[in-house]
């Protein structure tokens, strides 16, 4: 099946450019970039060349990046190093619409005694700046705020949280896995201690993740063993994951304008088309301050589920918000934390597009989506008169 591929914010496709970069070092290059002989240090130079690359295209210094073993234990390390540095500090402040990888740590850290604040949203995604200089405290070791919300693609002000942080002497971690090669994203201009990143979100390999670590910023390792990458992240590093980081943060600079422009310009269309078609198609999110890949729509009254098994069977790959994995019905924390109407949340899909992304398979989308709608649509039970209402999760209500 030639799949129609819109869940771009789940993972990318590999740039053919980024699998030639690392092949070699899946075969012929194997060696152990700690040791000492010269085919070490030769495979030791690739691994120091892509922490350049990675370095200049977020304006840092290569000794500031260390790589890991994705973007979750890249978030893992940030935070818990930090708070390991600071251990007279016991409070944390994050949002209500992180990642998981975000969420459940700060979760795991209330069980340890930790005091949490989770940030709200308004009902378009955004922060409340008044609530976190309101949070911000003598105690705070750590804000963790994401650079652009991976469902909704509503932007965070990274700048002003950074100057209200700074201004109380606290660290700023910035999850940016969502924004690095659709933004442009300069350590040297945003106010940031910490940042994190994942490879596999801008066209490179899946397994590779980073952290900028800025200037006198102190972090406690939490993978022990080696001393790889300064001693913060122990364990052999995986050579052709870090070159395949490199070169495709390296092709993400260059396409920067293209994200933009051409894949803004795509996925506006795509969000008129389905507007202008579906009448219960209901945008999710502040549509000025987002990606320009990005759209969360709801469709009023179904369950996400059904859209995403009818989609899948016509060759779209799309999202959705809903926890399908563990067999919940409910809505995402993101929409639920937004306070968006239930009949609207429970079916909430994300069309999330790159610079793959044609114009054919977009034309192609407006045209299956709506049919595959409608026939939803034709599928739900007509209300009787005088009995009970169905509601969206299809239980009798008064």
């Amino acid at each position: 099946m030639n799949w129609i591929y819109l869940d771009n914010n789940a993972t990318t496709r590999p740039d053919p450019r980024v699998v030639e970069a690392m092949l070699p070092f899946l075969g012929d290059q194997y060696a152990n970039p700690s040791s000492v002989h010269l085919f070490g240090q030769q495979v030791r130079h690739a691994v120091e060349t892509a922490r350049e690359q990675v370095a200049g295209a977020l304006g840092a210094k290569p000794r500031q990046i260390v790589f890991t073993g994705g973007g979750s234990e890249a978030n893992t390390l940030a935070i818990r190093g930090t708070l390991a540095s600071r251990p007279n500090k016991r409070h944390f402040i994050t949002t209500a619409v992180e990642h998981d990888s975000v969420l459940r740590l700060a979760g795991q850290l209330e069980k340890e005694g930790y005091r949490v604040t989770y940030l709200g949203v308004d009902p378009l995604g955004r922060l409340d700046l008044a609530e976190l200089e309101a949070a911000l405290a003598d105690d705070t070791a750590l804000v963790s705020v994401m650079h652009a919300n991976n469902e909704t693609g509503v932007i965070f002000p990274i700048e002003r949280i950074g100057q209200l942080t700074a201004a109380r002497g606290v660290p700023l971690h910035v999850d940016a896995t969502q924004t690095v090669g659709k933004l442009p994203v300069d350590t040297g201009k945003l106010p940031v201690q910490l940042l994190t990143l994942a490879a596999h979100k801008f066209h490179g390999p899946k397994g590779v993740g980073a952290v900028y670590v800025g200037k006198g910023v102190r972090l406690r390792p939490q993978v022990l063993g080696g001393h790889q990458e300064r001693d913060l992240r122990a364990g052999t590093e995986n050579v052709p994951g870090i070159v395949g980081t490199g070169a495709a943060i390296q092709l993400a600079v260059t396409h920067l304008e293209e994200e933009n422009t051409r894949v803004r310009a795509l996925r506006d269309r795509l969000e008129a088309g389905l507007l202008e078609r579906i009448a219960i198609a209901h945008v999710n999110g502040d549509r000025t301050q987002r990606l320009p890949n990005t759209i969360n729509i709801g469709f009023e009254a179904l369950e996400a589920e059904a859209v995403l098994m009818l989609l899948s069977k016509e060759g779209i790959c799309v999202s959705s918000g809903s926890a399908c994995s563990s067999g919940s019905l409910e809505p995402s924390h993101v929409l639920q934390a937004m306070g968006i109407d239930p009949r609207i949340a429970h079916g909430a899909v994300r069309f999330s597009l790159s610079r793959f992304t044609t114009d054919e398979e977009i034309t192609r989308t407006l045209e299956i989506v709506p049919r595959a709608i409608e026939r939803l649509q034709s599928l739900q039970p007509r209300e009787v008169p005088g009995a009970a209402a169905l509601s969206p999760r299809g239980l009798a209500t008064p």
